[in-house]
């Protein structure tokens, strides 16, 4: 019996629909002789109740031989009342619609019972599987107990989750590992650069005009040094932070975010314009994230713009959708496809940028639950920001 029962457990999912399809049909004939044998029994039953006025008759043979079982006739119509003839047609009736439902019920119990003993188990498996792989956990094991299709297809999954898994802690121990090493660099190249940075002034400070010129060169590229470690020592910093989220105004939040970009379009000789389009008076955001992220995006169209920087706050999706789009040359497909990644920029000099302000928006907005989008609009380039409602304090 346990062979029987292992085997049947380990049926191809073809195999099984065959056998219950069979099953069920096996049990849709014997429900419809048995409707046909009790329609029968009763239609029996209601014309012996009245008195008998039928003879029966045989077919015979050459020789006088009885064939068959014979049949009644009736000498003189039988009258039956109303409610026995209602009961008649339906005892003649029940059996021809016995038989199409009978086999339709029966087929949609074997699709039910298929689902239910086959499908159901495997593939909400398979559904947490990937909803938990969706959102970066592996912490789990899926097993499945059957080797049929769904059993080889969860083996398989199981096998590319301990693979990822494998994958993903090398890569977050590589990750960690990096961003020790820019720190340890950013850190360990402060000293240098310090002791470096003096000696060029008292160079910069002597007689000889030739070696004053080249010390006046030689800080300028020790200033950009110097810029770059701190970049790197900010972005440090920020990659370990966490929102701290708070209930602001967006009335105050409006207000702060136009002084600081009428100060940096002024600087660039630039126009803003503001649009508020958020219906809500109130955000749980960090507020500090939202200007940084606000800052960079219109020191960049600032930056790139021909004459005006637009900026615009949405209300979508549960957070709030920070534009900002100039009328520049917009972006070009490198600068598309690659715009928010760390040290990438559109400019050839990099004296005074290193190409991280767009990858500061996006590690800040997907910290704060929302993302980044990178595209160019009807005149120029667009960058838009979300950030996501926080959770209410408790």
């Amino acid at each position: 019996m346990d062979k029987i029962k292992t085997r049947f457990r380990n049926l191809s999912l073809r195999a099984s629909l065959v056998l219950y399809v069979v099953l069920m049909t096996m049990v849709a004939l014997a429900l419809i002789q048995g409707t046909e044998a009790v329609c029968s029994y009763a239609i029996e039953r209601l014309y012996a109740s009245y008195p008998s006025q039928r003879e029966k008759y045989y077919l015979t043979s050459e020789n006088g031989e009885r064939l068959g079982e014979g049949t009644y006739i009736y000498k003189t119509p039988l009258s039956l009342t109303e409610e026995d003839e209602r009961l008649l047609s339906f005892a003649n009736g029940l059996p021809l619609v016995a038989a199409p439902v009978y086999s339709a019920l029966c087929i949609l119990t074997a699709a039910f019972l298929f689902y239910r003993n086959r499908l159901r188990k495997p593939l909400a498996e398979l559904k947490r599987a990937s909803e938990k792989i969706s959102v970066s956990d592996l912490n789990f094991s899926l097993s499945y107990d059957r080797k049929d299709e769904l059993g080889e297809l969860c083996a398989s999954f199981e096998t590319m989750r301990s693979q990822l898994e494998d994958s993903f802690s090398g890569m977050w121990r590589q990750m960690e590992e990096r961003r020790r090493l820019n720190a340890a660099f950013a850190h360990d190249l402060r000293t240098p650069l310090t002791v470096l940075k003096g000696y060029d002034e008292l160079l910069q400070a002597g007689e000889d005009s030739q070696v004053r010129s080249v010390a006046v060169t030689m800080g300028k590229h020790i200033a950009r040094m110097e810029r770059y470690v701190d970049s790197m020592s900010q972005l440090q910093r920020l990659e370990d932070r966490q929102p701290e989220y708070q209930r602001i105004s967006l009335s105050e939040l409006l207000t702060q975010i136009e002084e600081n970009a009428n100060i940096i379009c002024r600087e660039n000789d630039k126009k803003i314009c503001l649009r508020n389009q958020a219906v809500s008076g109130h955000f749980r955001l960090d507020g500090m994230f939202l200007s940084q992220v606000c800052g960079n995006l219109v020191a960049n169209a600032a930056r790139y713009a021909d004459t005006q920087v637009t900026l615009i706050l949405e209300e979508r999706d549960g957070g709030l959708a920070l534009t900002v789009a100039d009328d520049g040359p917009g972006f070009d497909g490198k600068m598309l496809r690659e715009a928010w990644n760390p040290y990438v920029t559109g400019e050839e000099r990099r004296e005074e940028h290193f190409g991280l302000g767009l990858y500061i928006c996006r590690l800040l907005s997907e910290r704060h639950d929302g993302w980044l989008k990178v595209e160019n609009g009807a005149s120029g380039a667009k960058v838009t920001a979300f950030f996501k409602n926080g959770p209410e304090s408790r």
